[in-house]
């Protein structure tokens, strides 16, 4: 390697339906980490680390093909905008103007993830760079007044750095020019082992509270303690012995947003491999979400994708914050700066 900060690689992947061109960037850090992401919805299509025994495991799930990619219910990889996770009815009021969203989750009579074409339907721009913290790719895109709904031009940037202390660090900002609301996230569904079920992960959680749903998995408007319930994961519990418990419940495992304590979000252990993830944010709640809902989906080289093959952590801001005054605000203003950062190391 010439450069000892790592590497970068662009190369054409594809193109879409409507005949965009999207990129693969390829960054590869000093100590060999490497991850493949789209410009189709800053998807996140491959993560290799190192396992105890030193043989590198693409860690992520994800599809072949771009034509999969766009026809994807499952987020896998890819980057949720403007607003992370639910907003019940689709609506929400600014300064005592109502707003209506796309209805893209119709059975639940919600808006989800940004709507039909959200951010993890668009093509972004994207440039790569060596820094001295490791390999960087820089993704721009911008979502105009009345895009699925929301109002105000928002310009949006999320930067992924594979950083040297074999870290994934993500970078999210955004300006608007009308008040809007804004809550982004990234949807990678994490694996340790590279395949099977996730049941042997241990997980800690750094939540105190959570936020509890109702039948269209929209929060109640509580905010509740863990304790005593399938939700305290704050010492290292196996996802299966979690999942087992919630089994007859509304999410079939967890799908639920976790009130964090500090910027310490949880550590994830997998006994096989002997990876172990640690997540970090800014975000003051966490999406832990156990791919409940993935059925007979077709993966990378033929894999077949079943509930509990993946699992997610997705930093946010509370789903339907805009309609509960006592969660975080979400609201963004013209001169107002979005910034909010997550890192996953990787040890």
């Amino acid at each position: 390697m010439d450069n000892p900060y790592g590497y970068t690689e662009k190369e054409v992947f594809d193109m879409t339906e409507e005949g965009t061109v999207v990129h693969q960037f390829t960054l590869v850090n000093a100590n060999g980490l490497m991850m493949k992401v789209l410009t189709y919805g800053g998807i996140i299509r491959e993560f290799w680390v190192p396992s105890k025994d030193g043989d590198f495991i693409d860690v992520v799930l994800g599809y072949d093909t771009l034509n999969e990619y766009e026809h994807n219910s499952g987020y896998l990889g890819m980057i949720i905008g403007r607003y992370a996770n639910r907003i019940a009815n689709g609506q929400f009021e600014i300064d005592g103007i109502r707003y209506q969203l796309a209805m893209n989750e119709k059975a639940k009579h919600n808006a989800l993830h940004g709507g039909y074409r959200g951010f993890f339907k668009k093509v972004w721009k994207g440039s790569a760079s060596i820094t001295p913290q490791g390999p960087q790719l820089t993704l721009k895109y911008t979502s105009h007044d009345g895009d699925e709904g929301y109002p105000g031009t928002l310009d949006t940037t999320v930067v992924y750095t594979l950083t040297n202390d074999n870290e994934l660090r993500i970078d999210y900002t955004a300006t608007t020019d009308k008040p809007t609301i804004v809550n982004l996230t990234q949807h990678t569904y994490f694996n340790l082992r590279g395949d099977g079920k996730i049941y042997d992960h241990t997980i800690i959680l750094n939540a105190d509270k959570y936020t509890p749903v109702n039948e269209n998995l929209i929060p109640t408007g509580e905010v509740l303690p863990v304790e005593n319930t399938p939700f305290d994961l704050r010492n290292e519990t196996k996802m299966g012995e979690g999942i087992e418990k919630l089994k007859d419940s509304v999410t079939k495992g967890y799908d639920n947003n976790f009130v964090l304590n500090s910027d310490f979000v949880a550590k994830v252990h997998e006994p096989d491999k002997g990876i172990t993830m640690e997540v970090y944010t800014t975000q003051p709640g966490v999406q832990f979400y156990t791919g409940n809902n993935l059925t007979g989906v077709k993966g990378k080289k033929g894999r077949i994708y079943d509930p509990h093959t993946g699992f997610c952590l997705e930093t946010q801001h509370f789903p339907n914050s805009p309609n509960h005054t006592n969660f975080p605000n979400v609201v963004l203003r013209p001169g107002e700066l979005y910034k909010h950062s997550t890192i996953f190391k990787f040890l």
